[in-house]
């Protein structure tokens, strides 16, 4: 973990475990979904310390600073001490994970298909019939 070490970006994201394979992370940089300080970058753009990087994955937002560098893959307790997430994104993210909750439970969820008679009714209420 020399300083003077240069790593791709899409290995220390892979290393960082943001992602599962280094193919993902570079789909995910060369699709826009990762920034550094608001700007697009490249798979190959070299990690520096002290570098503030925005991810997106899924639903979610990371706003990361790069602490260390590693270039290979190891457990989540050392690939969580390469980088720190700051309190503003921590806290955005909480704030949208309680949005998300709350929108999935106003919306109706069954706990099974429609049987054959719920879809006749369904087809009968929103005026569609299969023939």
């Amino acid at each position: 973990m020399i300083e003077e070490e240069k790593i791709r970006l899409d290995k220390w994201l892979w290393a960082a475990r943001f992602y599962k394979t280094r193919a993902l992370a570079s789909q995910a940089i060369t699709g826009g979904k990762v920034h550094l300080n608001g700007q697009r970058i490249k798979p190959s753009r070299p990690v520096k310390i002290n570098d503030c990087y925005q991810l997106q994955r899924g639903y979610e937002r990371f706003e990361v600073i790069v602490r260390q560098l590693s270039g290979k893959r190891g457990p989540a307790s050392i690939a969580q001490t390469l980088y720190v997430e700051t309190e503003d994104s921590i806290t955005k993210r909480e704030i949208e994970s309680e949005k998300r909750k709350l929108a999935a439970m106003q919306r109706p969820h069954s706990d099974h298909r429609p049987n054959k008679q719920e879809r006749r009714k369904i087809r009968q209420f929103t005026g569609k019939s299969e023939i």
